[in-house]
């Protein structure tokens, strides 16, 4: 299976043109077209017509396309999920993003709402949310929900706590989104850094995230893509040491072999698996600029 890069998803109003217009053409493995709060609510309306104008004329390349609703208990938000039910997964949106989710009941209501059409991703952004994590992700499979995206000002507004650049009030969240995450076969995305004049800030947020085990981050400006990008895909060092852990494994003196020596280390299988996604990884993120 031909491995899906999700480094950096970047949010933009859908009915901003010129950045949707950009944004075909931005280093960022998915574009999130906001219907809801990037968008004021007189806009709302022409905002899901851009939105899907924008899906129907494609042009993202490989990048995927994805649409963030607003909830179902909005105004909005039933005729946002209407409006995307014709839509193809693989010829004009690959993702529904919906937002607040808070139970594996409103999991199943939006898989009803938007129809067997697009995939389904969900922001973890509320404390409802982390008390039914392992049913909402248990119950992902059969509602079509392959990705949680991490909505940290959100979350931090509803508990009160204070949102610094280590999210140290929330890192026992963050884990358990990323556990749940790989327990059922989901993608994981980190939430946004607010701070874009920081740029030491934002780094220093990415690798963390890297570390904590996120398949990559949210941004909210194309500024912040060669960062996350960075932290989040394989260095040249990295390839260069996977391919070479494949190379030996490969080689007809260690056929079937649970573990070998090289370089003066004993190199496992489970490594082997881990420098065959690297270079998948290294792969499918080289994107040619056109």
């Amino acid at each position: 299976m031909k491995y899906r890069p999700l480094r950096t998803a970047l949010y933009l109003p859908a009915n901003r043109a010129s950045a949707v217009a950009k944004a075909r053409e931005a280093d960022c493995d998915a574009v999130i077209l906001d219907l809801e709060d990037a968008v004021a609510p007189e806009a709302k309306g022409e905002a899901r017509e851009a939105a899907i104008a924008a899906a129907r004329a494609g042009g993202f390349g490989d990048r995927l396309l994805v649409v963030r609703v607003n909830a179902l208990d909005s105004e909005w938000g039933a005729a946002d999920c209407a409006a995307l039910q014709g839509l193809d997964r693989q010829a004009d949106a690959a993702a529904v993003l919906v937002p607040k989710l808070s139970s594996a009941r409103q999991l199943s209501a939006y898989r009803t709402a938007v129809g067997d059409g697009p995939e389904l991703w969900a922001m973890l952004e509320t404390c409802a949310a982390f008390l039914d994590l392992p049913a909402i992700a248990a119950a992902a499979k059969d509602a079509g929900l392959t990705t949680f995206v991490l909505g940290t000002n959100d979350l931090a507004l509803e508990m009160r706590c204070t949102l610094d650049t280590g999210r140290s009030a929330m890192l026992p969240l963050l884990t358990q989104s990323v556990v749940a995450a790989r327990a059922h076969g989901l993608a994981v995305l980190d939430g946004v850094f607010n701070a874009l004049e920081n740029e030491a800030g934002f780094a220093a947020q990415c690798r963390q995230g890297a570390m904590l085990g996120f398949d990559g981050k949210t941004v909210i400006h194309p500024a912040q893509l060669t960062a996350a990008n960075a932290a989040f895909g394989p260095s040249e060092r990295d390839i260069a040491d996977a391919a070479k852990i494949v190379a030996a494994f490969a080689a007809p003196e260690n056929a079937g072999k649970g573990v070998i020596r090289l370089d003066g280390r004993m190199v496992e299988v489970l490594h082997l698996r881990q420098a065959e996604r690297t270079l998948a990884i290294s792969t499918a993120t080289r994107r040619d600029s056109a």
